[in-house]
């Protein structure tokens, strides 16, 4: 049996036959008392107070912590994927959401904060949007670092988001060294999606044995499909094994799909 107590379930995949305010629940009733979120308010950079209000409630009377927040990052699963490279209204949104993102975080204790790319775009050049993207990572790792938070750097897969530049281990590593570098903070991480990376063709071993020391988080979902670990081919007792032998001593985020039964009859893996 492996225990939940290292996990934390990604509710903005799981547990979405729920309203958002009755997800912290959900969780807790199937055995963790942590989860992870995207920016829940796709079309609200800036929601209103008693949103935000409503969702720390609705984790403090779960009980649950909230261990890590996308900041905003358009419409998610969807074709945007991210916004603080994109120029005009998508990096306007970014940096409008940038301090109330941090502030939740801290309101609820949650470490982590992550920020998706964006995809490449007709009418800016790569260096345009590489050097935006520079810029607002900079203000996020400011921000994340007033609140006590690591900044998060994920790479995605070419085959599902074939316009986003982010696509392997070294160049996350890369953005993650240019933050850094910008900020002299060092609070910018590797958020290591063990998914993506097998999508990409990625050694997944290698991945953990030469960035381990350089992640800030690991997520997890089988491959193909992206269904709960058994689902697909990967070895996530070979590879968590790994990551413990490689010193990895944080969370691991549930983000896969949960399939027909519901979220709730998916995690029978851990009792086997």
């Amino acid at each position: 049996m492996v225990s939940p107590d290292r996990f934390t379930v990604n509710a903005s995949i799981l547990f979405t036959e729920l309203p958002l305010l009755e997800r912290p629940a959900a969780a807790a009733a199937a055995g963790f008392d942590k989860i992870e979120l995207w920016w829940p308010w796709v079309d609200a950079p800036v929601p209103e107070r008693g949103e935000l209000d409503a969702l720390r409630e609705a984790l403090t009377d779960a009980h649950v912590q909230l261990t890590g927040l996308n900041f905003y990052a358009g419409q998610l699963p969807g074709p945007d994927r991210g916004a603080l490279s994109v120029p005009g209204e998508e990096s306007e949104k970014f940096r409008a959401n940038i301090d109330i993102a941090a502030d939740f975080a801290q309101s609820v204790g949650c470490k982590a904060l992550n920020a998706l790319y964006g995809n490449r775009v007709e009418g800016a050049t790569a260096e345009e949007q590489d050097a935006l993207a520079l810029e607002n990572l900079t203000l996020a790792a400011h921000a994340a670092d007033r609140v006590g938070a690591v900044l998060l750097i994920e790479a995605l897969n070419a085959p599902e988001s074939p316009k986003c530049p982010i696509v392997s281990a070294p160049k996350a590593i890369e953005v993650v060294d240019a933050v850094n570098a910008a900020t002299g903070l060092d609070n910018a991480r590797f958020l290591m999606d063990l998914y993506h990376l097998s999508m990409n063709g990625e050694d997944l071993a290698g991945v953990i044995d030469v960035h381990t020391a350089r992640t800030g988080h690991v997520q997890i979902a089988d491959n193909p499909g992206r269904g709960a670990p058994g689902t697909g081919s990967l070895d996530f007792d070979e590879l968590l094994g790994r990551l413990d032998k490689a010193g990895y001593a944080g969370l691991v985020g549930l983000e896969y799909k949960p399939g027909d039964n519901g979220s709730a009859a998916s995690f029978g893996w851990l009792n086997k």
